[in-house]
Formats: structure tokens, sequence, C-alpha cells
């Protein structure tokens, strides 16, 4: 049996074009990283999560009414979006409020919205 190659089999035409390119070129771990990142922009749960708390700090009961679904599921998305460090909460007394990490989000949810109506 032949075994197929994960590579390409055929030679550098442009030898100065990939140097250029490969110089400064994250690792594989940073791409996975950031792969799993724009993962979480991947789902539309996790976008209205997300585009709600770039307009105010909100409770998972909150968020769970506004977008018409159970606590658990919100809360299920929230701990997505908190672990890879999306957002952020807060607790005071016996509520939990969440909120956008910081603005590099925000930006990126704003991006996102810009080029998708382009």
């Amino acid at each position: 049996m032949k075994q197929t190659q994960d590579t390409c089999d055929c030679n550098a035409i442009h030898e100065d074009v990939i140097a250029r390119a490969k110089i400064g070129m994250p690792g594989s771990g940073q791409f996975r990283t950031l792969s799993n990142l724009y993962k979480m922009f991947a789902d539309p749960t996790r976008l209205k999560i997300m585009w709600a708390l770039s307009k105010e700090r909100m409770c998972v009961c909150d968020l769970a009414v506004l977008l018409g679904m159970t606590k658990s599921a919100v809360s299920h998305q929230l701990k997505s979006l908190r672990l890879t460090n999306l957002v952020h909460n807060e607790k005071e007394g016996k509520n939990v409020y969440y909120s956008l990490l910081d603005n590099h989000v925000r930006e990126m949810l704003e991006n996102g919205f810009a080029h998708s109506e382009e």
C-alpha cells in the first residue's frame, strides 16, 4: 500500500518570498490558540452573548431572558467564553455579573460585524 505524503512535493519558486513570510511567523501552538479563540466566534449563541455584554454588564438570568434560553445553557456558554479569556465575572452579593474581558474583545466583535456587512 502506498503512503500519502503530508508535505508539498514541489520545489520553491520564490525562496525570497518564503523567507520573508517565515520571519516572525508564530509557532504552531499560537495558531492552535488563535484557532480556539475564533471557534468561540463561530457560534451564534456565543456571539449574541458577547454582543449583549458589549452593551451592558449582565447576570445569567438577564442573559437567559434576553436570549430565550435556560440559565443552564447560558452558563455553559459563559464558561466557554470565560475559559478562552473573552468574558470575566464579578460577584456582588448573591449575583454574578459578566462583561467582556476588555476592549480587544469588543473590537473583534465590532470588526467582525463591520466586515460581514461589506
